[in-house]
């Protein structure tokens, strides 16, 4: 088998929701092995890569324009200089690119959506929903984002674009994405939390706006679009996701999580309790969950017990009245309805028992979905952090963001 080959059936075999992975270590789960450093000049190899420093500490970013201004990893620079990101390196190194998706890795990615549905922008029209006929549009795969202004803290990238969906629609659009590093005080004090000297952290915020760059105006009948934030990250045994969720009755709010992406998630993999969703990320199960607007509360978090690392996503919250677009892989009757606005996922062996390539654990946020007039933009903007440090700073800091201990995060999958 050509190398060509290998690398294209090993990134359209495997789907996040539809969404294929590449290649990757097929030695199972790992705890992360490479510095930031070492991550750092392996990606310079394949492009321009932008290291954003914090303006005070050790903290850095690093962010590729040729990757639309992706955040491939970052560390905190102390004490264990642990590259937090997921970097998938035989794909890089393959140095070929499939037509239909490029699972290049990265902990925070911007895509567009709706991927499936009447008014996806990932199937030509009249196509048939299926992973032959599934393209991920150039603009969000592959293509290099212009620079358009840079400082030792930030860098804001744009890019214009046309896009056309299942339906005919068409859109003319402009994205700005800036990534801003942030220093220990103002990472906490994005949560709402003092600053704490007994925790270091590397934490970045992206501002990402879409405009709607043509002479129509965006409408719901014929389709609109939202933003998509994606990030991989490092497994480890002893890594769990934590989602917390409004409280309410099914009634009211729909159910608590959608645990039923491939198959069932298994109860040792998935607990709800504490107004808390646990799922294992240790990249040994292949399983995806997801929760609506009804039930999010702008926050999704991880512990990894191996390293003593905390990770604290907050992403931007709806309003009234908002619209967040279903993604499944068929024409809808209700294309706006129970649209997910957080996922996780987590790599590894199928129920089954398939061996996959993908030994990462992923987080998703999804903005609105939104119409807009011509020169009107739609915001979305997420904070991502890494916490290391004093055992009771890490649990004071769990408790006020996720509401819930480090002890409990621990012991809520029986570890």
């Amino acid at each position: 088998m050509s190398k060509y080959l290998y690398v294209c059936l090993v990134a359209f075999s495997l789907c996040l929701c539809g969404q294929a992975y590449g290649a990757g270590r097929e030695d199972g789960p790992t705890s992360p092995a490479s510095a930031f450093d070492d991550d750092v000049a392996f990606l310079k190899k394949y492009g321009d890569v932008i290291v954003l420093k914090a303006p005070t500490g050790q903290s850095r970013v690093a962010v590729m324009p040729t990757l639309q201004g992706r955040v491939m990893t970052s560390t905190a620079g102390s004490p264990s200089k642990l590259s937090y990101g997921w970097i998938n390196r035989p794909l890089f190194e393959a140095g070929e690119i499939s037509p239909h998706t490029n699972a290049f890795g990265g902990e925070e990615r911007i895509w567009l959506g709706p991927e499936g549905g009447q008014y996806s922008i990932f199937f030509a029209a009249g196509s048939e929903f299926t992973r032959a006929n599934w393209y991920t549009p150039k603009l969000i795969d592959v293509d290099t984002w212009d620079v358009a202004a840079q400082t030792e803290q930030s860098v804001l990238f744009t890019k214009e674009a046309t896009l056309t969906n299942y339906s005919g629609s068409t859109f003319q659009i402009q994205l700005k994405r800036e990534v801003r590093v942030l220093d220990n005080q103002a990472a906490l004090g994005a949560l709402g939390v003092p600053d704490d000297s007994r925790l270091t952290s590397v934490a970045y915020q992206t501002v990402n706006d879409l405009y709607n760059a043509g002479q129509e105006p965006w409408d719901r009948k014929t389709g609109l679009l939202m933003i998509w934030l994606l990030g991989r990250f490092n497994p480890s045994p002893h890594t769990t996701i934590v989602v917390p969720f409004e409280a309410g009755s099914v009634e009211q709010l729909g159910p608590v999580v959608d645990d039923d992406y491939y198959s069932k998630v298994p109860v040792d993999r998935l607990k709800v309790a504490d107004g808390t969703v646990f799922f294992r990320g240790d990249g040994d199960h292949r399983s995806k969950i997801g929760m609506t607007a009804q039930r999010a509360k702008g926050v999704v978090g991880s512990f990894d017990a191996s390293n003593r690392t905390l990770t604290i996503i907050k992403y931007t919250t709806g309003l009234p009245g908002d619209l967040y677009v279903n993604q499944k892989w068929e024409v809808q009757d209700l294309p706006y309805s129970d649209g997910d606005v957080v996922n996780a996922y987590n790599g590894g062996p199928s129920a089954s028992g398939a061996r996959t390539v993908a030994p990462f654990y992923e987080l998703e946020s999804s903005s609105p979905a939104r119409e807009l007039k011509p020169g009107e933009r739609m915001r979305y903007i997420q904070t991502t952090s890494h916490f290391q440090g004093d055992t009771l700073a890490l649990d004071e800091l769990a408790k006020a963001a996720l509401g819930v201990s480090i002890e409990q995060i621990t012991k809520a999958l029986g570890d």
